[in-house]
């Protein structure tokens, strides 16, 4: 595992007179993290669904961790990926042009795309925006002074600016998880980049995701979907997601009152998802969880998509945060998974000698995709169509 130690102690030092108490919990984190027995390979059984043993890690902790999911030469075809779509990022969030002066890889964009931090800051915490779910504001510390005035902190709609993504979001053993787990027939959800450069990269306060079905008759842990998170760079107890294991079987939490009975936002029960680069995280999107600014010394770039059973998604009001609130049917389902269809012939490109995934629903359109520049046009604002719960 990457060591953070020397972040550690970065980190405390912006507490103040919290520091040493902000130290003691991110070391006792990352030991109770990696105790838990919830890490491993992609592992099948023989009928083809997933490990028992994952399955049921994953059902209790509401989190499992995919040691080495990506290979070598997959994280540096996205590492370079990344560094060209960094070029192409506007030089703030009035902008609309890169540092070249050129025109900004969004800037044509009718969706959101890049949301924006002060650095250190927690953008959505305390406010309403998402639906006010990031209930209470994260400590904001001071940056240092050479620091920019806004830093990316989310990328959304990520398959339409990246290859590297596209082709990873059609990795076959992550879509056979996802079959495992939502069935055949699993929906789209939504895909994003999380960026969280050292030193400045910002907070995202306590949270569940989730809106559309905390009060449904037919709730249960896994009704509002999961996402994989493949980590580019590894993952700390710094620059992490932290997490409350087992609270995605709890239903709707007060986050106000939990923070207030703690004292601080500093959870108890709370761990950090530790992982070196190349692992991808399993999360259930109704587990508790939430970041620290990174004031630690390693960069963390998370190429984030979730997936969604059907029976959640079909005939649902949608929840309005990813997307307009519509009422998804069969063919707003149908035209959001298209997304899936160009990955994976943008993935057999790459990987001509992998065994593709045949995903069911479009095979069963008969649909044929091609991932060619019409393609590419075509994808265009797709995440305006996200299918979001």
């Amino acid at each position: 595992m990457i060591d953070a130690s020397k972040s550690i102690e970065a980190c405390a030092a912006y507490y103040g007179d919290e520091s040493e108490a902000m130290k003691d919990y991110l070391i006792a984190g990352e030991k109770k993290a990696l105790s838990l027995k919830n890490r491993g390979p992609i592992a099948f059984e023989e009928d083809g669904s997933l490990s028992k043993s994952i399955r049921d890690a994953y059902s209790k902790y509401g989190f499992f961790i995919f040691e080495g999911a990506l290979n070598k030469d997959e994280l540096e075809d996205i590492k370079v990926d990344l560094e060209d779509l960094r070029s192409k990022f506007p030089t703030g969030p009035e902008s609309s042009v890169n540092s070249k002066g050129e025109p900004a890889m969004n800037a044509e964009s009718k969706s959101l795309t890049l949301l924006w931090s002060k650095p250190l800051g927690d953008p959505l915490g305390g406010t309403e925006l998402a639906n006010g779910r990031h209930q209470i504001k994260m400590f904001e510390p001071e940056a240092e002074e050479d620091a920019p005035s806004a830093v990316p902190l989310i990328l959304l709609g990520s398959l339409q600016f990246s290859d590297a993504c596209l082709r990873t979001y059609a990795h076959p053993d992550l879509l056979k998880v996802a079959e495992s787990i939502n069935g055949k027939d699993f929906t789209p959800f939504n895909e994003a980049l999380f960026i969280k450069e050292p030193g400045i990269g910002a907070a995202v306060s306590w949270h569940q995701d989730g809106v559309t079905h905390w009060e449904s008759e037919n709730f249960d842990e896994e009704i509002h979907g999961f996402n994989f998170m493949a980590q580019v760079y590894g993952s700390t107890a710094v620059n992490g997601v932290w997490v409350v294991p087992g609270t995605h079987k709890d239903g709707k939490i007060d986050i106000k009152k939990l923070v207030s009975e703690t004292g601080s936002e500093r959870l108890e029960d709370a761990v950090p998802i530790v992982c070196n680069p190349g692992d991808v995280v399993i999360c259930n999107r109704q587990i508790l969880h939430g970041s620290f600014p990174n004031c630690g010394f390693e960069p963390r770039v998370t190429v984030n998509f979730g997936f969604h059973k059907r029976s959640s998604v079909i005939g649902t009001q949608g929840g309005g945060i990813h997307s307009e609130a519509q009422v998804f049917d069969d063919k707003i389902i149908e035209r959001r998974a298209r997304a899936i269809g160009y990955a994976i012939e943008a993935r057999k490109q790459k990987y001509p000698s992998e065994k593709s995934y045949l995903y069911a629903p479009l095979n069963k359109s008969k649909k044929s995709f091609e991932w060619n520049d019409a393609a590419r046009k075509d994808l265009r604002d797709y995440n305006l169509e996200d299918l979001s719960i």
